[in-house]
């Protein structure tokens, strides 16, 4: 037999019986209790596993040893400074320079042309997880910048010493990235941008350390701040 309840008193008491209805709708149906789907909360955010392409920096420990050897001095003055004073995109053989060879080293499947431009494949950009199938979307970053090197002592550089920070492939200098993260990180040091994707800030800080120590530049306190805040987030072991 078909019930229908066409009182609202009955409905709702219905509703809140929980009286199941074999034969058919109540007229009006029945309303979820206030708040119990605007009080739900959203499903955590997945974090995004780490994406790092190039040369793999040291890990967590010795990355901690080298920033506790780093000298820490006050950001010297940018007079002078020019990115003509850092050679880049020099020769690497085989038709390639080194933005070229940065891409073919950073992306899957790619294809390149007589030239060493790449015409096709995959990267993923390691500072906010985006994925590009064309090369000319992405920017090659250097980790520590030309303009923060300059202010960390490569001013006193020779011109041949700092085209090989510029162009160094063997250190995790360079890195194939999105040249939206590239552009809004600018010159900035770690107290300043950190990666979008805190995926990426274990190997950031120890990327951006290994080059500090190798190249022997200084850091500031607040940078040096950062950076062990960065490898705080490092996972056990790595």
């Amino acid at each position: 037999m078909r019930m229908r309840i066409s009182s609202p008193v009955l409905r709702r008491a219905a509703c809140g019986a929980g009286v199941v209805l074999l034969a058919g709708p109540l007229i009006g149906g029945c309303s979820k209790p206030a708040g119990h789907a605007a009080d739900a909360k959203p499903a955590p955010p997945v974090s995004q596993p780490e994406v790092w392409p190039g040369p793999a920096p040291s890990s967590a420990p010795a990355a901690r040893a080298e920033l506790a050897a780093l000298t820490v001095a006050a950001a010297r003055p940018m007079t002078g400074y020019s990115r003509d004073r850092f050679p880049h995109w020099a020769a690497q053989g085989q038709s390639c320079d080194t933005r070229e060879s940065v891409l073919k080293r950073d992306g899957q499947a790619v294809v390149a042309d007589a030239q060493c431009k790449p015409t096709s494949g995959t990267w993923v950009s390691p500072y906010d997880g985006l994925t590009f199938t064309d090369a000319n979307k992405l920017d090659i970053d250097h980790v520590v910048p030309l303009a923060a090197a300059w202010r960390a002592g490569a001013d006193s550089w020779t011109d041949d010493q700092r085209k090989a920070l510029a162009n160094d492939l063997t250190r995790p200098q360079l890195l194939a990235v999105s040249a939206a993260s590239n552009r809004s990180k600018g010159d900035q040091t770690p107290d300043q941008w950190k990666p979008p994707s805190q995926s990426a800030w274990c190997s950031y800080a120890k990327a951006w350390t290994d080059v500090k120590a190798f190249y022997r530049l200084t850091v500031t306190d607040p940078e040096k701040t950062a950076l062990g805040q960065m490898l705080d987030t490092c996972p056990a072991g790595s």
